[in-house]
């Protein structure tokens, strides 16, 4: 990033001195600028100074300065009343390393494993970035939520986190977690709002747009990147490999598809589709650039029911891109559904959603 922004004059929230000095006064923002500073300025944990926004309208009015600001929650500013400098600032979110970033040494069980995570992935091996992802989840837990004033009951949210890790890729039932962790339901359902605010989670909807089957109406639940998933799901004897890997190739799918969505300003919305009689589809785009359905599976060989929840939304939907992402390393097409290795569809799939790879593609010389 300091690439991108050489000559910029940089204020790191992070660095005690620099954070108290601007809590107590924000209008020290513009002391510790240069009179003549006429580049970037770049403000990292925005967050922890809400108040911060105010002197950066003004200095931008004042003296047309341009501004990088960057942030782990979206808490405090959105509850806080804060300036959201509204029509002077455009929004971008960070994800996950995506395949095409990881470049030529990406694999698919690295990427399981480790998830996206740019110091997990660049660590010397599977253990030092296992060792990574848990000081990540530890300070995370201690300092973030601490940070933010989300509980004092850290003990019962961190039992909650190991609960909510059953959920993922799963529709969300909040009863069933409350129950799980011997808090009141409202209670749960204020930790997933924390979740989503912190930028770890996320909720995708049910698609249900000119609906002609009757749907369920839980949302389905993820946590933001594989490895951090992995690392808050407790493992046992009667945890198999396959429950967990599955969750893992979904939320995969997801990080990458939302990464490129956000990247690339594509304007889909994200959802899922599942009906009352169990028919799923895994993840269902759908914007100005078309309707596209994908489901995950891990197995390297297809059988006819692994088909049924993509037909049943075709029938429903016929406009829809059908995509199967499996285990298997061959490509092909069947019942207008095109069969894809999962790394070769993570690999196309910003040509998917960009309208530029089609149906077909990866069969043909």
């Amino acid at each position: 990033m300091k690439e991108r922004f050489v000559g910029a004059a940089w204020f790191d929230l992070l660095d005690s001195a620099v954070y108290l000095d601007l809590l107590a006064d924000p209008s020290r923002l513009e002391r510790r600028l240069p009179a003549d500073h006429r580049g970037w300025v770049v403000i990292d944990e925005v967050q922890r100074v809400p108040e911060v926004l105010n002197e950066v309208h003004r200095l931008i009015e004042t003296r047309g300065l341009r501004f990088a600001l960057t942030g782990s929650s979206a808490r405090k500013l959105r509850r806080g009343g804060v300036n959201l400098l509204a029509g002077r600032a455009l929004t971008r979110r960070m994800h996950p390393l995506v395949r095409a970033e990881v470049g030529a040494g990406w694999s698919l069980r690295v990427a399981l494993d480790r998830g996206g995570l740019p110091f997990a992935v660049t660590r010397p091996d599977d253990e030092a970035a296992r060792a990574y992802l848990r000081d990540y989840v530890q300070t995370w837990l201690r300092e973030e939520v601490q940070a933010e004033g989300v509980t004092r009951n850290l003990p019962g949210f961190a039992r909650f986190l190991e609960a909510a890790s059953f959920s993922q890729a799963a529709p969300l039932n909040m009863a069933n977690v409350a129950r799980e962790c011997s808090v009141q339901r409202k209670v749960v359902e204020d930790w997933f709002s924390v979740l989503e605010d912190l930028l770890v989670a996320v909720r995708l909807p049910v698609f249900s747009r000119r609906e002609s089957r009757a749907l369920v109406t839980h949302p389905k639940f993820f946590f933001f990147d594989a490895g951090v998933f992995r690392t808050l799901r407790p493992r046992g004897p009667l945890d198999t490999p396959e429950e967990i890997d599955g969750a893992a190739l979904e939320t995969l799918l997801l990080q990458e598809a939302r990464a490129h969505n956000d990247a690339a300003d594509l304007g889909y919305a994200l959802s899922y589709w599942r009906t009352r009689t169990g028919e799923e589809v895994d993840l269902v785009l759908y914007g100005e650039r078309g309707l596209h359905a994908f489901e995950v599976k891990r197995a390297p060989r297809l059988r006819r029911e692994d088909f049924v929840g993509l037909q049943s939304f075709a029938a429903d939907y016929p406009p829809a891109k059908l995509w199967l992402f499996y285990g298997g390393d061959r490509a092909y097409i069947e019942d207008g559904v095109e069969v894809l290795p999962f790394g070769e569809g993570l690999a196309r799939l910003p040509g998917i959603l960009a309208g530029t790879a089609m149906p077909g593609d990866a069969l043909r010389p």
